[in-house]
């Protein structure tokens, strides 16, 4: 992680090789995009202690309480952005405790913005997807019809649906091949 530069004499002290055990560790849970998204989320905790002069390792509960009021406050991030970016947070010391690498997690008992239960964003109604599918399936590019079905039908995220191959679907397992 670059959060943590290495000194201009090119030792590395002890606690910042912890430090790159236990996000490697971390991270090492993860793979493919959700790996990218997940240590985005982690670098801007690391970057938010370095600027705080804070180790992470060596945090506390209010610690990790003034950064999520920070994402609110400052940065003024809806509370669903918080609350995963909290998440990855409470993963990552979770992972530190599992390790050994803490005796507690400081992110134990802090609390997390409420989300409400509805999205503020609005979905398509159920007779406007089946417009939109009867649209696509019409389409010239068979292309179209893919991506609609893998977005409203499997609920794919779209950097999901766009990374996906017909390998990583099987032959068997897809619906969505057309008779032509």
């Amino acid at each position: 992680m670059a959060a943590f530069p290495a000194p201009a004499s090119g030792v590395v002290p002890t606690d910042q090789l912890v430090l790159r055990a236990a996000v490697s560790a971390f991270l090492g849970r993860y793979r493919g995009q959700t790996r990218v998204h997940t240590e985005s989320d982690l670098r801007i905790f690391l970057r938010w202690c370095t600027d705080h002069d804070l180790d992470p390792l060596a945090s506390a509960r209010a610690d990790v309480e003034r950064y999520v009021r920070w994402l609110q406050d400052v940065r003024r991030y809806q509370p669903s952005t918080v609350s995963r970016r909290l998440s990855v947070v409470v993963g990552f010391y979770r992972v530190c405790v599992i390790d050994a690498i803490l005796d507690h997690s400081p992110a134990d008992y802090v609390r997390r913005p409420t989300v409400p239960a509805e999205s503020p964003t609005l979905g398509l109604g159920h007779l406007q997807f089946e417009a939109l599918i009867t649209t696509a399936r019409l389409s010239t590019n068979p292309n179209d019809f893919a991506l609609v079905a893998l977005l409203g039908l499997l609920g794919l995220r779209i950097f999901e649906a766009c990374g996906a191959s017909i390998a990583d679907l099987g032959e068997g397992s897809c619906p969505l091949v057309l008779d032509t």
